[in-house]
């Protein structure tokens, strides 16, 4: 059996932080809100152009490619820097995020 990294609360209660591997960029929609509530600045606005690769999409007409939407996604900037909060997952309105435990060394 796997042992996890555990943290312990202020109250004494033992938790196992889960950190940010991967934001479904498909479905983020740039709101902002795992930007606004992340304590460590792991996260980055970006062009929705410059995350996605056209050719992640099953597009028979072509509508990404002529997309003039300069409508942004949100980014992993530096995961190194992640807690393991899920702060993120927690207000995100799209569950795009995935997150993992850290096995002790």
């Amino acid at each position: 059996m796997a042992e996890f990294v555990t943290g312990v609360t202020f109250g004494g209660n033992q938790w196992t932080p889960a950190y940010v591997t991967d934001i479904n960029q498909k479905t983020c929609i740039g709101c902002g809100r795992c930007f606004k509530v992340c304590p460590r600045d792991v996260f980055d606005l970006v062009e929705k152009a410059e995350a996605l690769n056209p050719d992640d999409f099953d597009d028979d007409y072509g509508d990404f490619e002529d997309d003039d939407d300069n409508s942004m996604v949100m980014s992993i900037k530096d995961g190194l820097d992640c807690i393991g909060c899920e702060a993120c997952s927690k207000v995100c309105p799209k569950d795009c995020f995935t997150h993992v435990h850290k096995q002790a060394a």
